[in-house]
């Protein structure tokens, strides 16, 4: 009798043993370090995340997985979201992290992008909603109202940084983030120096976005915003060409003559007067803070400097035609030398 009990004890302890290792133990299936469940709104189902464990290999054994979620009450309160598995993760902590919904954060970093449709395929790209969700938003003029935006100027409450999300966040939950991290942007110090200037925060925007299309050099975008704020006090056109490629979307464009310049487009500063109805592009903070911190210059010009990352600067047009001459002549000897090699 003390055999067989014995020999009952030894198979209860290795059973224990085996489901241990089998729930407790390495439950991966993949040869990565690391692989994402996504789980979608419209498809929160046991079936549709079995299938998707099983395509992509998720866990080294399926049944044993289902019956844990099952004693975990998992499938009767799934939640939809991006979740991160690490290779050698156990069942438990697969079906423990999916019962909490414990999702992996998406780092939303924005740099410069340039149109509506840029930044809608850009976060089309890493949220569950696609670029044509999240254009229809920012095409919608009734809700941009809310953000002190319109269609144009739709991007001008977008400061480039990283923004934490889910990834299940709607269109309108992510723009609604960004809003209020603008809002902390300007403050009271940057409205101030705003209406010292004599723009609103959302022209000094527009602006800045001209001016993180003119140049990189982060040295003279003081110095290009006191000409394009000088323009402006004198009522002059800003003669951005910038402008006339985000007009044509011919962003690749080198030289801005002939034709171009009579396009009709309210983003021709040629033609039209005083600022676009919205920004060309997402300037960065430091581009902002140039336009809020302008130079005090009589400059009214400028044009590239061939030898420098840069521009050089003039007061009246007869001594800019004069530099833009120097400019031209030594940009054809660099184009000839380099066809000649």
């Amino acid at each position: 009798m003390k055999k067989i009990l014995l020999i009952g004890l030894l198979l209860v302890l290795l059973a224990a043993a085996v489901a241990g290792w089998i729930f407790l133990g390495p439950g991966t299936g993949f040869s990565a370090q690391k692989e994402y469940l996504y789980i979608r709104s419209d498809a929160a189902t046991k079936q549709a995340v079995l299938d998707s464990i099983e395509k992509n290999k998720l866990v080294s054994n399926k049944t044993a997985f289902e019956f844990l979620a099952s004693r975990l009450n998992y499938w009767t309160a799934i939640k939809p979201g991006k979740y991160e598995i690490k290779k050698g993760t156990s069942l438990l902590t697969i079906a423990r992290m999916l019962r909490n919904g414990r999702q992996t954060p998406v780092n939303l970093v924005i740099t410069k992008l340039r149109t509506k449709e840029d930044f809608a395929r850009f976060t089309g790209a890493r949220f569950e909603f696609d670029s044509s969700q999240m254009i229809s938003f920012l095409n919608n003029s009734d809700t941009l109202q809310r953000y002190g935006a319109d269609t144009a100027s739709a991007l001008w409450n977008v400061i480039p940084d990283t923004y934490t999300y889910f990834w299940n966040t709607t269109p309108s939950a992510v723009y609604r983030k960004i809003h209020a991290e603008a809002k902390k942007f300007w403050n009271q110090d940057r409205k101030t120096k705003a209406e010292a200037i004599g723009l609103t925060p959302k022209e000094a925007y527009i602006l800045a976005s001209i001016i993180e299309e003119e140049t990189t050099n982060n040295k003279e975008k003081d110095t290009v915003a006191s000409v394009y704020l000088n323009r402006l006090k004198k009522g002059m056109p800003l003669q951005a060409d910038p402008t006339l490629k985000f007009a044509t979307r011919e962003f690749a464009l080198k030289r801005i003559a002939g034709p171009i310049l009579h396009v009709a487009s309210p983003y021709n500063t040629y033609q039209n007067k005083g600022l676009p109805p919205g920004p060309i592009c997402t300037p960065s903070k430091i581009t902002i803070d140039a336009v809020l911190n302008p130079a005090q210059t009589p400059y009214l010009y400028f044009v590239a400097n061939s030898r420098l990352n840069g521009h050089l600067f003039s007061s009246t047009f007869e001594e800019h035609v004069k530099k833009a001459n120097v400019y031209r002549e030594e940009d054809k000897k660099r184009i000839e030398a380099a066809q000649a090699r």
